[in-house]
């Protein structure tokens, strides 16, 4: 095994008392772009709401459970509205699609209503479809969105969706 030989390290330099005095002129700018850099970062990284969206939590849209039924099938959903928005109209455009991928139906759903601060169960039929045959459902839209105050904006931005079954539910 060969060995090597170890080069001693350089010699440690010191600068001419110039580039001392040079130094700090380069610093007192660099050391404002920073701070002001993370100024900025600070503020964008905690947006204030608007006054037409929702709290920052979200209502969340979990598919639980589908259940074969003499006529189709019955679809569970929890719906949790973390916010203090109680809504008198949710209604959803849904769309599902076979296990194929192919479209098999379009609904209108109406969820409301949804008290503030509550988590709560809702159930539909798909008349003429079995569960089997249902691939994944897909909230197109929020067709209608109406609080105690009036319509509410940006529903379908602000709406979380979950699965606990093979059947996907996205938006």
């Amino acid at each position: 095994m060969a060995t090597r030989s170890r080069e001693p390290p350089p010699p440690i330099r010191t600068e001419s008392p110039s580039v001392i005095r040079i130094l700090p002129c380069f610093l007192v700018p660099i050391a404002s772009i920073v701070s002001l850099a993370f100024s900025a970062t600070a503020a964008s990284a905690d947006p204030q709401p608007t006054a037409s969206a929702p709290a920052a939590a979200s209502t969340s849209i979990e598919l639980n459970k589908l259940e074969s039924t003499d006529k189709g099938c019955r679809t569970y959903l929890v719906i949790n509205n973390p916010t203090d928005t109680a809504y008198q109209s949710f209604k959803i455009d849904l769309v599902l699609f076979q296990t194929d991928g192919v479209i098999g139906r379009r609904l209108s759903v109406d969820l409301a209503p949804l008290r503030a601060l509550k988590k709560s169960v809702k159930l539909f039929e798909i008349d003429a479809i079995a569960c089997n045959k249902i691939g994944s459902l897909l909230i197109n839209d929020v067709l209608e969105c109406k609080s105690d105050a009036g319509p509410v904006d940006n529903c379908l931005q602000h709406l979380q969706t979950s699965t606990l079954t093979s059947v996907q539910l996205s938006k």
